[in-house]
């Protein structure tokens, strides 16, 4: 898959942060540079991401060091041959650049396989798998973020915007409260989402983003087009891509996963476990000899053994557990 860069302002706060954290870690760091460093992260909150972001990374590093052969670590750290004898600061500029090049090479592995997960760990609001949360908006707009997702804020004089990063999002739009009239948008990687006095969920999935309006009207803008604006009524549900708004269909229970559900109905069981899958930690698997039954119910998402143990009583499945990560529903023998 085609690499997707970061942001540059993402890209810019965490190339300050390594030149910061460079400085303190040398030897010569001044309480002059650290009181300018605090003054840094306090600036911007995608200052201080960047830098808890890095101070993770390290930490990660540190254990990667742990495990490694001791005669490796001390070979590289005290034999003269290697550098041991260099400046102390240029020691930790180099030993950060070290860091710094394998930080980006985890980000670069995600970059590649989720375009935007380097945005998503910078994100304003993000959850964590199988967890939901309700956020306020500054202006009075409620959003629950689901199980893996995160968005950004671009409040201005002009604009409410929302940036969906990952997952999914369930908007309730407020009125705003500011004197001059700011319409309020979701934006994806496929176009943007304005809202017109709405309810609406949008979901970030692929090459694609899907939207459902429960009440109200939202105007969908593919980015790839210009004015090919598409309007999407309550009980309508489509797809958007870079170039084209899909058909429109009957909305189902889009909103389900805000009340803790799964609605099912007809649903192949390979799908029903790919989205169980997104609240469980480890790996779900669906044996391809029953990825073709439907199933039909209705499935709790926040304790989803139970769902899973559900399963075993309607359909001629069984589900075996390799540990408690890996888990797989198969025929039963």
């Amino acid at each position: 898959m085609k690499a997707q860069p970061a942001d540059d302002g993402d890209t810019l706060a965490l190339a300050q942060a390594a030149t910061w954290m460079a400085r303190l870690w040398s030897e010569q760091a001044t309480d002059q540079d650290r009181s300018a460093c605090a003054a840094w992260r306090a600036q911007q909150p995608e200052h201080e991401r960047a830098w808890q972001a890095l101070h993770a990374s390290h930490a990660r590093l540190d254990g990667h060091i742990a495990a490694a052969s001791p005669a490796a670590v001390r070979s590289t750290i005290l034999d003269p041959g290697r550098g041991a004898r260099q400046p102390n600061r240029r020691r930790a500029l180099q030993g950060l650049g070290l860091f710094v090049a394998t930080v980006a090479t985890g980000y670069g592995y995600h970059v590649i396989g989720e375009p935007g997960a380097l945005r998503s760990a910078f994100a304003a609001h993000r959850t964590g798998t199988g967890e939901v949360r309700d956020i306020q908006l500054p202006d009075g707009t409620q959003v629950t973020l689901d199980t893996a997702s995160a968005i950004d804020l671009y409040f201005s004089a002009d604009e409410r915007r929302v940036r969906l990063l990952a997952g999914r999002v369930h908007v309730t739009t407020a009125h705003d409260p500011a004197a001059r009239h700011r319409p309020f948008v979701v934006q994806t990687r496929q176009g943007l989402v304005r809202a017109l006095g709405t309810r609406f969920t949008v979901r970030q999935e692929g090459d694609v983003s899907h939207v459902a309006v429960l009440h109200g009207a939202v105007e969908l803008a593919p980015i790839g087009t210009q004015g090919n604006v598409a309007r999407l009524d309550a009980g309508q549900q489509a797809s958007l891509s870079m170039q084209s708004v899909g058909e429109h269909y009957a909305l189902d229970d889009a909103a389900a996963w805000t009340q803790g559900t799964l609605m099912a109905e007809r649903m192949r069981l390979a799908d029903l476990l790919a989205e169980l899958g997104r609240y469980r930690q480890g790996v779900l698997r669906c044996d391809a000899r029953v990825a073709e039954l439907r199933v039909s119910g209705v499935f709790p998402l926040r304790d989803t053994d139970r769902a899973l143990a559900n399963l075993t009583l309607a359909l001629p499945v069984e589900v075996v557990r390799r540990t408690r990560w890996w888990v797989t529903v198969q025929p039963l023998p």
